[in-house]
């Protein structure tokens, strides 16, 4: 393992929070973060200047280094010297392509402050937007990075008052996001100003920046620029005015340290008792205060064993102290503390509030738990709000059986360590079925496969569609195995407002009771169905509308057990089933609970819950990917063609100047082969990207058919069971 010389500063200045920034740097995939990080880390002295953008420093992984991708989040620490006085940087790199927009929402969780980097010639692309709209919600403050200003020189040929029209252009555009997604009461304040230099520009590959106040600083005008590229020497820009000074300065003055950051975001991402000691501590980021951390990466490393990293929000870690894990409901002691240096995990003492820490002894830690001193309880932070869900699915065995138990383990460590990664086992099959994002994110899985030496057989990419239902089904009763529990049990659709609610985590399970209801009075709901919700599982709700019934609390975990088979595996085809209100109407129960365990109960609800599904008109719900083509207007007809030919609906046409910006909505299910298919019909002039948009219904011609398909995969009988198969005679 290397040794940072740096390291020994980094201690001194974790103290001094005033002088600590904890960063990230976000963007639309190929727009150009990790070589700007690379200028950045070798600001301080990390890597040589000369390596710098070549590097990639923190796509350490060798398919980041093949592919020019970031896949998983890095951390580094640097350090800058402004006006005197010396700053610690806590840097986060973050990936751009879509499929890994999970990793984006969990370093968000763990810094305060953004620097957002959008490609000059590009400009804001889907994924741009999707990142800024992920750091607002999690009250993570933006400044930007206009980045390849270079091409529009050697590509566009500007002039500088065309490259200055493009800037504003871009800038506009970015200042409208932010309005539209801040919260309301930084939505003017944190927008982006030329003068104020929260905004930068230049080139990362060239390692040069300049803003306005860099510019006056400088004596540098955009015709010098140009000037610099005309006589073939922009190393000259790079010597006057270097990227990291400029984007150091601007994260330094513009973004808020970490006493400053948790003050305002501590309500946000945390709602627990703000007036409690933990919740005091936090908003001042105490660092002589309880212990209060959230873990947002997960590795498990074969010598180490399970690194748990994130932000420090209250107290000090380090090495010896007993914690509690809250969601994990248990106690753990502190083997270890590090930090981060790229691929390098560097071994300190302690680390104290408002910085970021990976430690050792989290056994049962996941991602997104809650650490907190011994002895302490209190709530977790608010769930990390992810944009998509997996939505693609291949199939996974060893060609060598024998491996079967390393695949079983190779998979749980994968899925451990990326929340994003679903695995499952097929038992009419026999099949692992891993998924994922997209073809990209489950790609990287297969290559993890082969690092860790498994041969693996792969099935080509399938689609996880949704089941619903579309109108009221039963009552219909259901009866234990002994005839002793009675179960009357109807379902209905939730309405879209509620379902909204459960995505944006304002209806949750760990909310109080209380505060729950009054959103779903709020939302049109009764009283009693209101106050009286079992459980929530993805956005699907079991409801007690039982009134008086004995022993009803003690079988509640049979309840919920039923409840989630069915939300797992509807009855169509065993897909996860969306958009359900199931709610129990009845029940009888013995007096004995002998007569009461899971194998009475949990047929005696399963079934009816199955049965009225059959019986509320079920459909079947289609992921559908937003879609975005920026081609030359004469390829705009091979575009559209391809978008059309593949169930895709075009929203919006645009153009900027000979630009067509061509906006559609396309089924992830005629999504793949996409890229091939485009650049074939533009002559690899078209550059587009997409994102997760929502579920949305599979016309009725194509629904029996794919019912039919999925059914056979899975092995099952190729007829849809009907309502009278789940009755009890």
């Amino acid at each position: 393992m290397r040794r940072y010389k740096h390291v020994d500063d980094v201690q001194k200045l974790m103290w001094q929070q005033d002088f600590i920034r904890n960063i990230g740097i976000i963007a639309h995939v190929d727009h150009g973060k990790t070589t700007l990080s690379d200028s950045l880390v070798a600001a301080s002295g990390i890597i040589s200047f000369e390596l710098a953008g070549d590097q990639l420093f923190t796509d350490y992984l060798e398919i980041e280094q093949q592919r020019g991708i970031t896949v998983q989040t890095s951390a580094v620490s640097l350090l800058h010297h402004l006006e005197g006085k010396d700053y610690l940087v806590n840097l986060l790199d973050t990936p751009g392509h879509v499929d890994f927009s999970g990793d984006v929402a969990r370093a968000l969780r763990a810094i305060d402050g953004a620097v957002v980097v959008v490609d000059a010639v590009e400009g804001v692309m889907p994924q741009t937007e999707t990142v800024v709209r992920q750091a607002l919600s999690e009250r993570t403050r933006p400044v930007l990075y206009i980045n390849k200003v270079d091409r529009l020189i050697s590509e566009l040929r500007l002039t500088p008052e065309g490259m200055q029209q493009k800037f504003i252009k871009l800038i506009m555009k970015f200042n409208e996001l932010i309005r539209r997604f801040a919260p309301k009461d930084v939505g003017e304040k944190w927008a982006v100003n030329v003068e104020n230099g929260s905004v930068v520009f230049g080139s990362a590959k060239e390692k040069w920046a300049l803003s306005v106040p860099q510019m006056k600083k400088k004596n540098m005008t955009f015709k010098d620029i140009i000037d610099a590229y005309t006589t073939g020497k922009p190393e000259d820009l790079a010597k006057k005015s270097p990227v990291y000074e400029v984007i150091l300065d601007m994260v330094i003055r513009h973004l808020p340290n970490p006493k400053q950051a948790q003050e305002a975001r501590i309500s946000t991402i945390w709602k627990g008792d703000i007036t409690s000691p933990l919740g005091q501590s936090m908003l001042k980021s105490d660092q002589s205060g309880p212990i209060c951390m959230v873990i947002t990466d997960i590795i498990v490393d074969e010598q180490a064993g399970v690194i748990s990293t994130g932000r420090v929000f209250s107290g000090t870690v380090e090495k010896g102290k007993s914690v509690r894990l809250l969601n994990a409901k248990q106690d753990s002691k502190i083997q270890q503390v590090s930090v981060y240096m790229g691929a390098d995990r560097v071994i300190v003492e302690k680390i104290p509030a408002g910085n970021i820490a990976a430690l050792i002894g989290m056994k049962g830690a996941q991602v997104g738990e809650t650490i907190v001193s011994e002895g302490i309880e209190a709530k977790g932070f608010e769930d990390i709000r992810y944009i998509s869900e997996p939505v693609v699915t291949v199939a996974v065995e060893p060609k060598n059986f024998q491996e079967l138990p390393k695949l079983i383990d190779r998979l749980k460590k994968i899925a451990r360590e990326d929340p994003n990664i679903r695995v499952k086992i097929n038992e009419e099959t026999g099949e692992y079925l891993v998924s994922g994002m997209g073809e990209v994110h489950l790609e990287i899985v297969e290559y993890k496969l082969k690092e860790a030496g498994l041969e693996v057989k792969t099935s080509p990419p399938l689609v996880v569609y949704r089941e619903t239902i579309t109108k009221k089904g039963g009552p219909v009763e259901g009866k234990s195995p002994n005839r002793h529990n009675r179960f009357q049990i109807s379902v209905e659709p939730l309405a879209p407002e509620v379902v909204a609610a459960i995505e944006e985590k304002k209806i949750t399970n760990d909310q109080e009771r209380k505060e729950r209801a009054a959103v779903l009075r709020d939302l049109g709901w009764e009283t009693h169905a209101a106050r009286n919700i079992i459980t929530i599982s993805g956005p699907n709700m079991l409801v007690d509308m039982t009134k008086g019934v004995q022993y009803l609390r003690e079988i509640e975990d049979h309840l919920v057990e039923a409840f989630q088979n069915v939300v797992d595996e509807g009855p169509l085809m065993r897909e996860p089933s969306r958009g359900m209100k199931i709610m129990l109407e009845d029940a009888v129960l013995h007096e004995d609970s002998v007569h009461r365990g899971p194998a009475q109960i949990l047929p005696a609800v399963r079934r009816p819950i199955q049965a009225s599904f059959l019986l509320a008109e079920p459909m079947i719900l289609e992921p559908i990917l937003k879609l975005e083509v920026r081609v030359p207007q004469e390829f705009m007809g091979g575009a559209t063609k391809v978008i059309q030919g593949r169930r895709g609906k075009i929203v919006n046409m645009e153009t900027d100047e000979d630009i067509a910006i061509l906006k559609a909505n396309m089924p992830v299910a005629n999504s793949f082969g996409l890229a091939a298919e485009l650049r074939s019909e533009t002559e690899g002039r078209a550059i587009w990207a997409t994102e997760f948009e929502k579920f949305d219904r599979l016309p009725r011609e194509l629904q029996d058919q794919v019912v039919r398909d999925t059914r056979k995969r899975k092995g099952l009988k190729l007829e849809v069971p009907q309502p009278s198969e789940f009755f009890e005679p």
